[in-house]
């Protein structure tokens, strides 16, 4: 009786129910199963840093694009606040020069953060100032701070007969700058001025030969 039987693999071939199935993905598989739980436990972490990924991303966006906080106010420069004002002739200190010249002015800070008046001079060669109270010393915000000043001649050559727009020089800080600025203190002052130099060099015949 002729036929044909069960075909029979080859050399080299297997039958397909030999075949070993691929690696188990987790869908269709029973709970409990060992390649299920692991499918399971890999999803979650997949799950889980995919979500920290997200809220970083966020939290990054969200800094970066945050309403920036204003820049601190920066003050005015200290020569812009500060008022000096000539108040007349001071009787001379105990052991003054013979001829000096002294003289009250009054600093004030008119706004803004403490100033330090860190110096005070004068442009003239032949003169020497000092003051009281001495530099540096600080400013109160409103208040004015009389200053009394005693210039000494120290040389009369190098000194103005007539002063016609004479200044103080003075250095000023606060926390925005340090800078030197020069006040005219007026008609008042440099007629004052003027006529105490003529009586402190009035008898240098130096003076007078070169004036």
């Amino acid at each position: 009786m002729s036929g044909v039987g069960p075909v029979e693999p080859g050399e080299g071939t297997r039958a397909w129910d030999d075949v070993e199935a691929p690696p188990p993905t987790g869908h269709g598989l029973p709970r409990g199963h060992p390649a299920a739980l692991y499918y399971a436990r890999h999803r979650r972490a997949v799950l889980a840093s995919a979500a920290a990924t997200a809220v970083l991303a966020g939290g990054g966006y969200l800094y970066a694009t945050r309403p920036q906080p204003p820049p601190p106010a920066v003050g005015p420069f200290p020569s812009q606040v500060v008022d000096v004002t000539y108040l007349g002739e001071e009787g001379s200190p105990r052991r003054a020069p013979k001829g000096s010249f002294t003289f009250a002015v009054r600093v004030t800070a008119l706004s803004g953060p403490t100033i330090t008046v860190v110096e005070i001079s004068q442009p003239y060669a032949g003169l020497n100032l000092t003051s009281v109270p001495k530099p540096p010393f600080r400013t109160r915000t409103g208040f004015g701070h009389k200053i009394v000043v005693t210039m000494n001649v120290t040389e009369c050559a190098n000194t103005p007969r007539n002063a016609g727009l004479p200044f103080l020089d003075v250095t000023l800080r606060n926390t925005r700058a340090i800078e030197d600025h020069s006040y005219i203190l007026g008609e008042r002052y440099a007629h004052d001025l003027s006529e105490a130099l003529q009586v402190a060099c009035s008898n240098d015949p130096s003076s007078l030969a070169k004036r």
